[in-house]
């Protein structure tokens, strides 16, 4: 294999290692945002707030990770 190939090869694994964790990320807010309003359900305006902020932020990483590894396999 030549090291083109081997670049856009890890450029892939790193891309959906990156879109995997951003997944697990916003399942795990989403899954505690459900529990809190659950609890709290006079709350949940202010916890649906917060949870749409905090995936917004993780979107904007998985996505600044996923241009790092493709201009990283390109160059």
């Amino acid at each position: 294999m030549d090291a083109i190939g081997i670049g856009y090869l890890a450029a892939g694994i790193g891309a959906g290692a990156v879109t995997f964790g951003a997944g697990l990320g916003i399942g795990k807010i989403a899954s505690s945002a459900m529990d809190g309003i659950a609890r709290q359900p006079e709350a949940g305006g202010q916890i649906q707030t917060a949870m749409l902020i905090a995936c917004a932020l993780i979107e904007g990483i998985g996505l600044f990770g996923e241009v790092i590894c493709v201009l990283l396999a390109v160059k």
